[in-house]
């Protein structure tokens, strides 16, 4: 056996060797992983907006954290969504109704589409209360057109 074979043996053991290693050290790593998994918390679909006293009769606000417009009128109190139903961005109120300044689509006042692009209406949001007096608006719950919480 020469010095050339037993610096070859010894390379390829080496090698084995590390091989080994760095599979028994992927095998850990994946099983951590796998114990810890990474989640992503979303904010809640549910907002406190207030007390219906915070609502004038008659008014109509937009709340540009929750983006949505808050109805009070005489039958009640609801919700419509603030975002455009063709490719979400923002709309803003206007004498009629509300507008989309990104593509220009038109909705009357309860939300139906007048102009599109959108492909339909605003959706009315879920208004409850909770047992202290606070309003609560569930984006994540749609309910039929003209739907509203009385108070």
């Amino acid at each position: 056996m020469t010095d050339q074979d037993h610096s070859r043996r010894t390379f390829l053991t080496r090698v084995g060797l590390g091989c080994v290693a760095a599979t028994g050290l992927a095998s850990i790593g994946a099983t951590g992983r796998y114990l810890f998994p990474a989640v992503l918390y979303e904010p809640s679909m549910k907002s406190k907006i207030g007390r219906p006293s915070s609502f004038a009769d008659g008014s109509i606000t937009f709340l540009s954290e929750s983006k949505i417009f808050v109805y009070k009128s005489p039958q009640g109190i609801y919700a419509i969504s603030a975002i455009c139903t063709h490719l979400g961005c923002v709309v803003t109120q206007t004498e009629t109704g509300f507008s989309c300044p990104c593509h220009g689509s038109v909705f009357d006042g309860d939300g139906v589409v007048t102009r599109g692009p959108a492909p339909r209406g605003l959706p009315w949001l879920d208004v409850s209360m909770t047992p202290g007096g606070q309003l609560v608006v569930d984006r994540s719950r749609q309910v039929p057109p003209g739907t509203s919480l009385k108070v």
